[in-house]
């Protein structure tokens, strides 16, 4: 997940301290039950995917039988793209990679468990609680609609002059505003009829903001790699640190315009809420597969990844384990773009240039102690999803206009720039949006800037109905481009092409 601190704090991320997994797995050790894991061998499972040759059904189902051949466990086929989520202990990739079909294989986790997950039973429901909530980000009074500054900046609002927030930089020639009688955004009833994917931490949709956006047939948990439809099964799960940040980003993409709370990018849309993050507060690359393509086959037209795959921060090729986890999740990715989605995620909240040398030094973060890997990567090792081909990868800005200053950046990496706010700015410089249990947090970093232009592709997409993502894409960046020029705002600049993409967003029909 890709949202800073608040004053005072460092950048946030999805997980919670070392010591708390630590206590997990000893508790499902001693207890067999404290996490979804059946007990194994004192030494622990690890989890990988298997990838064959062939991307479909016959596919998965030889990396299956090539799993089972060496001692895995297969607790889930992925028959659209020819893998398979498998469990084992010991040498289990040295000893499957090269059998016959077998494309790669790669373990998406460095921690081991006690053993596979546990069988999905029963049809029962998951209900909504605040009992133990999530206490590690401040909420704020409910906003009443009035904290929108980041839907003027994209011309989201009803105001008449919607093209002419597009704010300026302090210094640079002022343009007269845009008040040219723009066509209406869809209506909320056009909306409906288009679903968005909000892969994340879960949505609370007893949200009041949300309830009539969340759609329960197309939401779904994959916080263990599998589909886990049980009513609610979507809902986040208080205990695991930070998890209604994707409540918030769902709120910015599609929020009721109700009077109250929040108004989202793209009011009214359908929201398929997916859960990825996992007891262990991880989004292993097993979880992104399924979500990605639960999502597509259930016909999302844009899919928001507002998060970074765990355990590597980044994935380098010339490591066995991360070029199979890269190419799983490149799968999934391309999978859902064959189906029709846009997809969308977050540029990274770490202020590095991603076409050049930096340091990663908190991979793995899984582990259970220890500092993680002094890793000096090069350009060749990427984020996923962000920085997989066709993936639309968003930068931030904030208020002013100005790229911020935790936003990665990187010519030819960023797509396009959206408002993500200060994380010192408060109600007035940061993001307001939903929080579970009704309330409204206010949060700053690239996984707000992704939600603008998921709700965005959502407005395209309604007013466009026979478009491909291909169609979508290119109007959203000429839109920026242009919006640009016109405001004379410095994202107009060419040198400045690393840090904005083709613009800042732009709300066009």
């Amino acid at each position: 997940m890709e949202q800073v601190s608040p004053p005072g704090g460092t950048v946030r991320h999805h997980r919670g301290p070392a010591r708390i997994l630590m206590v997990m797995l000893l508790t499902a050790l001693l207890l067999g039950g404290a996490v979804p894991y059946v007990s194994g061998p004192a030494r622990g499972y690890l989890s990988y995917l298997v990838l064959a040759d062939r991307q479909d059904a016959a596919g998965a189902a030889l990396a299956a039988d090539q799993a089972r051949a060496v001692g895995g466990q297969v607790v889930q086929d992925y028959p659209q793209i020819g893998a398979v989520l498998a469990y084992a202990t010991g040498a289990f990739a040295e000893r499957l990679r090269g059998r016959p079909g077998v494309a790669a294989v790669g373990a998406t986790r460095t921690t081991p468990v006690p053993g596979p997950p546990r069988p999905l039973g029963g049809t029962g429901s998951f209900a909504p609680s605040t009992d133990g909530a999530d206490d590690s980000t401040a909420t704020v009074p409910d906003p009443g609609e009035q904290s929108d500054w980041n839907l003027a900046m994209i011309g989201a609002t009803e105001s008449q002059s919607r093209f002419a927030a597009l704010l300026r930089a302090p210094g640079l020639a002022q343009s007269s505003a845009r008040t040219l009688d723009a066509p209406p955004l869809p209506t909320a009833q056009a909306l409906h009829g288009v679903l968005v994917a909000v892969l994340d931490s879960g949505v609370d949709d007893t949200h009041p903001d949300l309830r009539p956006a969340v759609d329960p047939d197309a939401s779904v948990s994959c916080a263990d790699g599998r589909p886990d439809a049980r009513y609610g099964a979507w809902r986040p799960d208080p205990g695991v640190t930070e998890s209604g940040h994707g409540t918030h980003v769902a709120g910015i993409v599609g929020a009721a315009r109700d009077g109250h709370g929040v108004t989202g990018v793209a009011p009214g849309v359908r929201i398929a809420a997916v859960r990825l993050l996992g007891p262990l507060g991880q989004y292993y690359t097993e979880n992104i597969v399924c979500g990605m393509l639960w999502s597509a086959d259930h016909g999302a037209k844009a899919v928001n990844d507002s998060y970074f795959a765990d355990p590597w921060k980044y994935n380098c090729p010339e490591d066995e384990d991360q070029a199979a986890l890269t190419a799983a999740v490149g799968r999934a990715v391309a999978y859902a773009q064959r189906k029709g989605a846009v997809v969308v995620a977050s540029a990274g909240n770490d202020s590095q240039d991603l076409t050049t040398a930096r340091p990663d030094r908190r991979s793995p973060n899984d582990r259970v102690s220890g500092p993680g890997e002094d890793r000096l990567l090069g350009s060749e090792c990427i984020r996923l999803p962000g920085e997989l081909p066709g993936v639309l990868t968003v930068s931030a800005v904030d208020r002013r206009g100005l790229p911020a200053g935790y936003s990665n950046y990187g010519r030819g990496r960023i797509s396009i720039a959206a408002p993500g706010g200060d994380p010192d700015g408060g109600t007035q410089g940061a993001v307001v949006s939903d929080w579970p249990g009704g309330q409204y947090a206010a949060l700053a970093g690239t996984s707000m800037s992704a939600a603008h232009v998921t709700g965005a592709v959502a407005v395209t997409v309604a007013a466009h109905p026979d478009w491909g993502p291909d169609q979508v894409v290119e109007r959203l960046a000429a839109a920026a481009a242009a919006g640009c020029q016109r405001a004379a705002a410095v994202c107009a600049d060419p040198s400045y092409r690393e840090y904005y993409g083709a613009g800042v967003l732009v709300l066009t029909d």
